[in-house]
């Protein structure tokens, strides 16, 4: 795959609406940070290490790729457009810091958008891969057997009492980082959201929004992912994750229940407003767009809504990015109106496709 279709592209895979308890759990993400032995971490590096570190991992990579059946697409922050380099962590290929400092930065993206690897992050090598729905283990076994080729070719630091050596001390041990990404619109709306977020530390785990902040987030969806690393193994971090996401998986099913119980003419009249908006809005803005798509995803779990797939959730959250838009555009120089203009129009494209391919929009009730 080209970069620039891996900028244009619409759809991500992790995002397909599969797998595993996918009315509430989007994908699941697995890291591993790695440093290569005597190098100083990224941030200590010069720009003559920095370039070491890139060099040592282009010179094995081809055989990787071979060994994983699987080609590499490179986007050298150097070389990439800030707005190329935008749509990239809107597509959450690569982090939000990762671009500020280009020099010596480079992400190497799998050809099926499984997989990232950021060389010069905050670690010389943050291996990433994604799976749709509640699936740990799959992505778990991708990063692993990539971790696996390199450190049969290069020599990683590690440390037999504390394990791999990480920049961040919260990564130090076995260097995993594992997440999920959730939509908990009925937590939000019976307001025992809060709850979730509170206990969370006491599991070691941590609960952020994906938009906004811990003041103020928009469209319902949550990031939940390990605190630490050091003293657990792997299979002990992902049945941790695991099982928390269960439960919440099980609170956010009981607030759907008692919404639809409770506040049934409400909710229907919050899912079709939504949906109507979004089908003949002129202008929408990126937040009002989550915000309405989250009750239109909510509706469509309930059955409230027919004529919208789980997957077109997925391809709007990316079709709504404003880079993603500007770069459709190819002007980075939109305005906000012309922004919200062209964002209307493409949510409305999905839309219109998935009713027509269903032949149905709203069930009367």
């Amino acid at each position: 795959m080209a970069l620039s279709d891996l900028i244009h592209g619409s759809s991500l895979p992790w995002l397909s609406g599969e797998g595993e308890l996918t009315d509430v759990v989007l994908a699941s993400r697995i890291r591993l940070a790695r440093n290569f032995k005597n190098i100083p971490f990224p941030n200590r590096a010069d720009l003559n290490q920095l370039a070491t570190t890139r060099l040592m991992l282009t010179r094995i990579l081809s055989d990787i790729s071979r060994e994983l059946g699987v080609s590499f697409d490179v986007a050298d922050m150097e070389k990439l457009t800030k707005l190329q380099q935008r749509v990239l962590v809107e597509k959450q290929f690569i982090s939000k810091k990762f671009p500020k400092s280009p020099q010596h930065r480079v992400a190497y993206i799998s050809s099926n958008q499984e997989m990232s690897i950021l060389v010069n992050e905050e670690d010389h090598l943050r291996i990433q891969c994604m799976a749709p729905g509640l699936s740990l283990a799959r992505p778990f076994a991708l990063a692993s057997k990539f971790d696996d080729l390199v450190e049969a070719k290069l020599d990683l630091a590690f440390d037999e009492k504390m394990g791999y050596l990480t920049s961040c001390p919260t990564n130090l041990g076995t260097g995993l980082r594992a997440s999920v990404i959730l939509h908990l619109p009925g937590l939000v709306f019976t307001k025992n959201i809060q709850n979730i977020v509170n206990i969370s530390p006491q599991l070691g785990l941590a609960i952020r929004p994906l938009y906004g902040d811990t003041k103020e987030s928009f469209g319902n969806l949550f990031q939940i992912s390990n605190q630490l690393t050091l003293g657990y193994s792997e299979e002990e971090l992902m049945a941790n994750l695991a099982a928390a996401t269960k439960e919440i998986v099980s609170h956010e099913r009981q607030a759907r229940k008692a919404l639809a119980l409770y506040m049934k003419d409400r909710l229907e009249d919050e899912v079709c407003r939504s949906y109507g908006t979004l089908r003949y809005a002129r202008l929408l803005s990126e937040r009002e767009s989550l915000e309405l798509l989250s009750k239109v995803r909510l509706g469509r779990d309930l059955e409230l809504l027919s004529g919208f797939r789980p997957e077109d959730f997925g391809r709007l959250i990316i079709r709504i990015g404003q880079g993603y838009l500007q770069s459709l555009a190819e002007n980075e120089n939109l305005s906000k109106n012309e922004i919200d203009r062209l964002r209307a129009r493409k949510v409305q494209e999905i839309l219109l496709e998935a009713s027509r391919e269903a032949g149905e929009h709203i069930e009367e009730t």
